[in-house]
């Protein structure tokens, strides 16, 4: 007799959550590289505040979502080689001949990964705040900024996982992480929209998701309450979670095979 669901989801999220912890690899950089890269754009870039239009005249307010997002995409390698990683080493197999259920498999994964995410996103505010960041949204912003990159990391974590489910490789995924890290160059990052001179740029920016995931954090920080901003940066984390979720559980049925 199988166990019940959240029971399932429990075990397999704890196993998640201690093989992360015990790889100082997959906790180190989800915290160290977007903070890194969060000084490099505050202390290069911090001039472009003076640049007529600009939203605010902290480029720290105005960069301090670049860590999130970069964060997210640490959380899409995490949950897609930590699901490689089963299939290379058999354990996937092995699990089919128990009463596991595919779901609590999938689910427990991706909520072992959000543990890492959650913490690694007070410790971005921790340095902001630091450092004077200045959120206008208030401590309600503070919360939808905790829980907005939440859903951000969980839509990059399911497709991650679906990466790591049909590949069946921690390389392919490793290989992933270069491509949307070139979407985040090629976004808002670094200027608003409507400051960016170069119109090719401008047009990629404006089809790129990840420009509305960081312009929804970015609104509660400059802006106060921005509904169209915020509905944008939750409508594409949903997208991703619904595309990435769906497409791991069909990869999924293949991979967990009971005979």
């Amino acid at each position: 007799m199988s166990s019940p669901l959240g029971a399932q989801v429990g075990q397999m999220a704890r196993r998640s959550i201690l093989q992360t912890l015990r790889q100082p690899a997959l906790v180190v950089p989800p915290v160290f590289f977007p903070l890194a890269l969060l000084a490099v754009n505050v202390g290069g870039l911090d001039a472009a505040t003076r640049l007529p239009g600009f939203p605010t005249d902290s480029y720290l307010d105005f960069a301090i979502a670049i860590a999130f997002v970069q964060g997210a995409l640490f959380a899409m390698i995490n949950a897609g080689s930590g699901l490689a990683r089963d299939v290379e080493t058999g354990f996937l197999k092995r699990l089919a001949l128990t009463p596991m259920q595919r779901s609590a498999l999938l689910v427990g994964n991706l909520a072992g990964v959000l543990v890492v995410a959650l913490a690694s996103a007070l410790i971005y505010l921790a340095v902001g705040f630091a450092a004077g960041l200045d959120v206008q949204a208030g401590a309600g912003g503070v919360v939808v900024i905790v829980a907005l990159s939440m859903s951000i990391a969980l839509g990059f974590a399911a497709l991650g996982a679906l990466v790591g489910l049909q590949a069946g490789s921690s390389e392919a995924v490793q290989g992933f992480f270069p491509l949307f890290f070139v979407l985040l160059f090629l976004s808002s990052m670094s200027l608003p929209r409507d400051l960016i001179e170069q119109d090719w740029f401008r047009t990629v920016a404006t089809y790129n998701p990840i420009s509305y995931l960081l312009e929804g954090i970015r609104s509660l920080v400059i802006a106060g309450w921005d509904p169209e901003a915020l509905a944008l940066a939750f409508g594409f984390s949903a997208l991703f979670v619904a595309v990435g979720v769906l497409g791991a559980t069909r990869a999924l049925r293949t991979r967990l095979v009971r005979t």
